[in-house]
């Protein structure tokens, strides 16, 4: 299987393969895990966010990610609603 055909579709620009994406996610880089993990949260479909992080990680780092405002809001409006659970 090539490469490209392990790159999840939500980094369709950076040829980094899921191996990739779990290694970084699990590393000690600070830039490349709030970059990569605001790009799941931007650019993954919803249900595929939880394949990559839990709700635990994105509250920790929520306020360090670089997020487009109006998904910001969206994910804030989540993460509030759901500590009212």
């Amino acid at each position: 299987m090539s490469t490209v055909r392990k790159r999840p579709y939500w980094l369709w620009d950076y040829d980094l393969t899921e191996k990739d994406v779990r290694r970084i996610l699990a590393g000690k880089n600070e830039t490349e895990k709030i970059w990569l993990m605001s790009r799941i949260l931007e650019a993954a479909k919803y249900e595929d966010v939880w394949k990559y992080l839990s709700y635990r990680q994105v509250r920790e780092w929520f306020t360090r990610l670089k997020l487009k405002e109006p998904i910001r809001k969206a994910w804030q409006l989540a993460l509030n609603t759901w500590e009212q659970v």
